[in-house]
């Protein structure tokens, strides 16, 4: 395991008074390592977590050809570019239920959405485009130039083949996913256990719901917006409160959150120059990294790993828990929702053995003029909308101050202004980190 300052070593111009956006996402990719303890849960729990190896389908799907839509099925060969095609009716095949009558050169079989084709169809002609021929209810009549051989049909296994990976290691399993499995039968998927992450708030002007106002004292939501963004992420949350600035009470959060957790996050007391109790435990506890990053919101943040008690005792040969990976955030709530969102949900996806851990971003056109200085990377809180020609428009949601935390629930996403990036002026394509499914 690297220790931080080997880490560091690795980096290319690396410098903790200044440190962009991307060094540190490069950073915690070489920091933070995937649990590797996995489990079968059944579909109803399984949503939200990690597969921990590829599912291979036990069989074709669909597992026969069948019918695309309702309608009558045939042999597409007999069609003709110019000349009607009159067949007829000689049965009916139920979705659920395969036909057992026998048919021929100019039959037709009328067909369900999803029923067997029968043996020598191929193709299925939509019910509404064909018409009785002169009264006689047991033959139809097809148009001309309407079809191809082959059309509204479902192969067997065009989905997924038998024998052949369905879903694959490291994906997250969506409804979608749950949808697929049970749909070949399966009542179980292999996932990597959940994350478990610890997280309290530090200082003495935090208060928490219940206590009376006091003067100069806050009520503490970073501990509810962090509580929410775990949980959305699917992670095993350990609340730990409020944290006052006092070293015995610190120093017994640290090791109570390392001894139970994968990782740690706290906010408030890392400022870099500040003197904190917060950093100083750190310090003591752990090999922690202190980051001035060159951001806006979110400028100080705290990164490394806080070591644990050895568990059980030298008779038993105890052994020592690698410890928890910590992620010290601002105090202020914006602050702690923007480094959260940038930098700690893709490494606890990393960390949770997702293969895909880095947030789309959406293009969408300004419809406002923005100042932006060169030189760091600014996330403003955005709402992206459909314009009238159909493209993308984002507009910011008002005052950016980093502990305006209303405007960020006004918001649907971050405008991302990248790091060279200059002012941004009314119709300029910007990428947008939307909120769907994290916050």
């Amino acid at each position: 395991m690297k220790t931080i300052a080997q880490i560091a070593a690795e980096l290319q111009g690396y410098d903790p008074q200044s440190l962009p956006a991307n060094a540190v996402l490069d950073f915690l990719q070489r920091l933070v390592t995937p649990v590797t303890e996995s489990t079968h849960q059944p579909l109803f729990d399984a949503l939200g977590k990690v597969l921990s190896a590829d599912v291979i389908s036990p069989m074709d799907v669909p597992p026969h050809d069948n019918s695309a839509m309702d309608g009558y099925a045939f042999d597409g060969h007999q069609l003709q570019a110019d000349i009607p095609l009159k067949l007829r009716v000689v049965g009916t095949a139920l979705a659920g239920k395969a036909w057992v009558g026998s048919a021929g050169t100019g039959d037709c079989v009328k067909i369900m959405t999803g029923a067997i084709m029968p043996a020598g169809f191929d193709t299925v002609v939509p019910q509404e485009i064909v018409t009785p021929r002169n009264g006689e209810a047991e033959f139809i009549v097809i148009p001309p130039g309407m079809l191809k051989p082959g059309d509204n049909r479902r192969l067997r296994g065009e989905d997924l083949a038998q024998g052949r990976p369905a879903l694959f290691k490291g994906q997250v399993i969506t409804p979608a996913r749950l949808g697929l499995a049970a749909s070949l039968g399966l009542p179980s998927l292999p996932c990597w256990r959940p994350l478990r992450v610890a997280y309290f708030s530090t200082g003495d002007e935090i208060l928490s719901l219940g206590e009376p106002p006091r003067e100069g004292a806050v009520y503490d939501s970073n501990r509810y917006t962090t509580f929410g963004l775990l949980k959305r992420l699917g992670c095993e949350v350990i609340d730990m409160g409020v944290v006052k600035d006092d070293p015995a009470l610190l120093e017994a959060a640290f090791r109570s959150a390392a001894a139970q957790a994968d990782a740690i996050i706290t906010s408030g007391g890392v400022s870099v120059g500040e003197a904190d109790y917060t950093k100083a435990m750190m310090k003591k506890l752990g090999d922690v990294a202190f980051w001035r990053i060159a951001m806006r919101p979110g400028r100080p943040m705290a990164v490394g790993r806080i070591a644990s008690e050895t568990i059980g005792s030298a008779e038993t040969s105890g052994t020592q828990k690698p410890g928890a990976v910590l992620f010290g955030l601002p105090g202020n709530p914006v602050a702690v929702m923007v480094t959260f969102l940038a930098f700690v949900r893709p490494a606890l996806l990393q960390m949770m053995g997702c293969t895909d851990c880095a947030a789309p971003l959406l293009k969408a056109h300004s419809q406002e003029p923005m100042r932006k200085k060169s030189g760091r990377t600014e996330y403003q809180r955005g709402w992206v909308s459909t314009a009238a020609d159909g493209s993308l428009q984002v507009r910011t949601t008002g005052n950016q101050g980093s502990g305006v935390l209303s405007s960020m629930a006004e918001a649907n996403g971050l405008i991302m202004l990248h790091h060279d990036q200059g002012n941004v002026a009314v119709g300029d394509l910007l990428g947008v980190m939307m909120f769907d499914g994290a916050i």
